[in-house]
This record gives C-alpha cells, sequence and structure tokens, in this order.
C-alpha cells in the first residue's frame, strides 16, 4: 500500500458518530488534572526517604534543576498540540512527525505507563484509608476491598463525564494540597525552632552536593524525575477544553511549575522534621510518621487522609487519560475500533474506559492477594518513571523533527524548538541509561517486556487490523502555525 497523507487516512479511520464533549473544561481544571496525575502527596511519601538520604538532603536543588528540563519538555508540548490537538497526543505526533511504527510505540509506552503507575498506587490506598478509621493497615481483604470500590466508583465518574471527573479532581487537590503544605509549614517551624530530634537547617539543603558535599546528584535526578512525571495529563483531554489548541499545553507548563513548587516546599518543610535515622526506618510510611511526630496520631490521621486522597484522584485521572490515549489509537484502528466509540449520552469513550478501569481494578486485586506477583510487580513498578521517560524524549524528538524549517528562521526558534529539547531530552536520556545500568536484572527485563508486548501489539496493529496509520507520510510545519 502506497503511502498517504493524514488527512487521506482521516478519511479511512473510523469516524464516531458522537465525538467528546468539546469546551467542557477550562485551564484551570486541566492544570488540576495533569497535578493530580503526579500525585504529589504520594509522591512525596514514596520519594522523601529515599531522596534525602541520596543527596544528604540537598532535595531542593535537585528537584528544582529537575523542573528545568520537565517545562522544557512541557513546552515542546505545548508546541505540538498547536499543530495537532488530538488527545493521541505523542502516539500521533511522534508517528506524523518522525514514523508511524515509532509512534505506534509511543501510544503504547504512554498506556502502559498509566495503568503500570495507577495500580503502583493500591499499595498506598488501602493502608491509608484504613489509618484514617484506625485499623489495621496491613489486612489483605480491606485492602482488596478498598482497591476494588475505588476502581468502581472512579470508573463511574470517568464514564459519566469530563465535567464531573474535573469537579471531583479540584475538590480533592484543595484538600489534599492544603494538608500537606500545611505540615510543610509545620515541619519547617519545628526544624527552625531547633525541636529536639529534627535535622538544623543548612544552606546545604539547596545544594547539588547535599550536606558537606556527601550526597549523590545523580541518585537524586533519578529520583526526582520519577516524581514530576503525569503531568502531561492535561494533554490528553485536548478535545475536551477550551480553546484546544493553546489551553492544554499551557496547563502543562503550569502544572510543571506548580508540582516544582510543591515538591521543593514539602519536601524541604518535612525531610529535617524528624531525624535522619527515623525517616529511613520509616522509609514505607514516612509522612505519616513524620505527621506522628509533630503532631500526634490525630494528626497522623489527617496524614493519611491526604495520601489516600491522592490516590483517589491519580486513580481517576490514570482511567480518565488511558482511556484517551485508548481511543485516540483505536480511531486509526491501532487497537480494536470498538474502544473508539462514544457514548452519545455521556459525550465520554466508555469501552475504552471500562477496558483500562476493568484491567487497573484486576490488576489491583491480583497484586494484593499474590504474594509473588507482588514480587514481580514490583520490578515493573519500578520502570514507570523510564516509560514516561522515553515518551518524553520521543515528544521532545517529534518536535525537533516537525519544526525543523524554522530552527534556522530566528534566534528564538532555534533555542525554544531545537537546543533546548535536545537538552532535555539528553538530559533525560542519560537518566534512563544511567537506571537501567544500575537496576537490577528482573526490572531490566520488565522493561523488555513492556516493550516486547508492545511490538507484538504493533505487528497485530498492522498486519491483522491493517491499521491506516502505517501509511501516514512524514509532515512538518510549513509555516502556516502561529509561532506562540
Amino acid at each position: 500500500m502506497t503511502e498517504q497523507s493524514a488527512a487521506a487516512v482521516a478519511r479511512t479511520a473510523p469516524n464516531p458518530s458522537t465525538q467528546l464533549e468539546p469546551d467542557a473544561i477550562g485551564v484551570a481544571q486541566d492544570t488540576v488534572i495533569g497535578m493530580a496525575s503526579s500525585a504529589p502527596a504520594a509522591s512525596v511519601a514514596l520519594t522523601i526517604a529515599g531522596l534525602a538520604a541520596a543527596t544528604a538532603y540537598g532535595s531542593g536543588a535537585i528537584i528544582l534543576i529537575t523542573m528545568i528540563p520537565m517545562v522544557i519538555i512541557a513546552n515542546a508540548y505545548r508546541r505540538l498540540n498547536m499543530w495537532n490537538a488530538n488527545c493521541g497526543a505523542s502516539f500521533e505526533w511522534v508517528g506524523r512527525a518522525i514514523n508511524p511504527y515509532l509512534g505506534f510505540m509511543t501510544g503504547w509506552l504512554m498506556i502502559a505507563a498509566y495503568i503500570i503507575a495507577t495500580v503502583s498506587g493500591v499499595e498506598v490506598l488501602g493502608p491509608s484509608v484504613l489509618t484514617v478509621f484506625g485499623n489495621d493497615g496491613t489486612a489483605t481483604t480491606p485492602n482488596v476491598l478498598i482497591a476494588i470500590a475505588l476502581g468502581l466508583v472512579m470508573l463511574i465518574i470517568a464514564i459519566v463525564g469530563i465535567k464531573i471527573t474535573a469537579r471531583t479532581q479540584v475538590g480533592i487537590a484543595a484538600v489534599e494540597y492544603l494538608i500537606l503544605i500545611g505540615f510543610a509549614i509545620a515541619g519547617l517551624v519545628a526544624v527552625l525552632s531547633h525541636h529536639a530530634h529534627t535535622v538544623p537547617f543548612s544552606a546545604d539543603w539547596f545544594s547539588v552536593g547535599g550536606i558537606g558535599g556527601h550526597g549523590s546528584a545523580v541518585a537524586g535526578f533519578l529520583i526526582a524525575v520519577f516524581m514530576f512525571t503525569g503531568w502531561d495529563g492535561t494533554l490528553y483531554v485536548n478535545e475536551e477544553v477550551r480553546r484546544r489548541r493553546t489551553n492544554p499545553g499551557k496547563a502543562a507548563v503550569i502544572a510543571v511549575l506548580l508540582l516544582a513548587v510543591i515538591y521543593t516546599f514539602a519536601t524541604v518543610g518535612l525531610q529535617g522534621a524528624v531525624s535522619k535515622t527515623g525517616l529511613q526506618n520509616n522509609y514505607d510510611s514516612p509522612l505519616t510518621y513524620i505527621a506522628q511526630v509533630l503532631g500526634g496520631g490525630g494528626w497522623a490521621k489527617v496524614m493519611a487522609l491526604s495520601l489516600a486522597l491522592s490516590v483517589i484522584a491519580t486513580t481517576g485521572t490514570g482511567i480518565v487519560l488511558a482511556a484517551r490515549i485508548v481511543y485516540g489509537m483505536a480511531s486509526y484502528r491501532t487497537l480494536p475500533e470498538f474502544l473508539s466509540n462514544v457514548s452519545r449520552r455521556f459525550a465520554t469513550p466508555v469501552a475504552a474506559s471500562i477496558v483500562v478501569g476493568g484491567l487497573i481494578i484486576v490488576l489491583s486485586v491480583v497484586y494484593l492477594l499474590a504474594t509473588s506477583v507482588q514480587n514481580a510487580f514490583t520490578y515493573v513498578v519500578d520502570v514507570t518513571g523510564l516509560l514516561f521517560g522515553v515518551f518524553y524524549i520521543l515528544t521532545a524528538l517529534a518536535t525537533i523533527v516537525f519544526y525543523r524549517r524554522r530552527l534556522f528562521a530566528t534566534v528564538k526558534d532555534a533555542l525554544l524548538l531545537g537546543i533546548l529539547p535536545i537538552g532535555a531530552a539528553g538530559f533525560l536520556g542519560w537518566i534512563v541509561v544511567k537506571s537501567m545500568l544500575s537496576a537490577p536484572a528482573p526490572e531490566n527485563w520488565s522493561m523488555a517486556g513492556v516493550i516486547g508486548s508492545g511490538v507484538v501489539l504493533m505487528l497485530i496493529a498492522r498486519f491483522v487490523l491493517r491499521s491506516p496509520f502505517f501509511q501516514i507520510r512524514r509532515e512538518s510545519d510549513t509555516g502556516s502555525l502561529p509561532t506562540d
């Protein structure tokens, strides 16, 4: 079959009679969705002990430096969305700018990353909810029931509509961030007041070498990159955002900047509120431990509520965003065609949402019930940040390739569309390589398994589903798009 233009492929792709609801949410709600995908409270809980140890309390500098390539990548998303606002996002951008086969693999990595990241949250959810009510957080049955109930509730919300999803996320975010920032302030007060068992504040907390130069910037960057992942969620609901070509990209940049503020303030504020030994000895539940030390059992329950809300929010966005990526790919028949159907009543991709939500629920239950699966899945979870890193890199490269005719037009274009994206991609590539070189063999095999399964699905899409997507010709900016 000869190669076709994107317009020709669009004519042969499924054309559902009902579309996603346009102009349903604004840039502020979209920003919250992107931040919720990153799960601030849960991310701080998962990383604070490791980050403090790796950086010798130089967490502040590491987080702020990591923000820079993330903002650059977010701007790359913004520029590509100005070209084509499609909820398949990087799947379509990479496919149309570089190569459709690479585009498919990008889409698969996006789906895998969001599903795995969402399932990994069940490890925090059950114990957090049970702690709020003063129950044993290690009991298996309650953890399973909580995971199922949450999955079903968030799936229903995802199906009912993007407006109720956005309102739910805004409500959750208000409480989650207020609690997290409140405790960070309390932690800073304790440190600056030299309370017993606190770590004395030092200017080295904002040095890449940490206290006494004993920190490892490389180890810190590996953790900090994981913290930021998920902000790109603003782009996967772009078809439902007002001013769909400009607002989702703006929301992505704003989300990264706000996450940098929250992560820096929360980490710096909380890491020294307890002793070094206490923080490391409670690495599995550091935030509730810190809250316990700062205010007692009642305040530990409040922090547990923040963690539970963080996981609830990211579960909801995980279903919504992964479903829309699936919908975008299925619209080109690279996934089964029924997944591109949109409900007339709710204007949401119900079939894709049910498949994604059902898969998340099943994987969560299996993970909680089978110890052997937990051990194996831990390695899969550990590569989640790498999956995000890889498709961030591919998106940055797609920006450079698509806008290649502008690279020598002005100094500004050369910087924003060439030099900075390649620098950010290089930084993330370095992180991915360093991570894989230091990772245990099962973790690398997990990465290979995710990629290998994607190759199999790609061959099915090409030769069984006969998707027209693989005949798309490469495209580039002709100068007709707005410059900013």
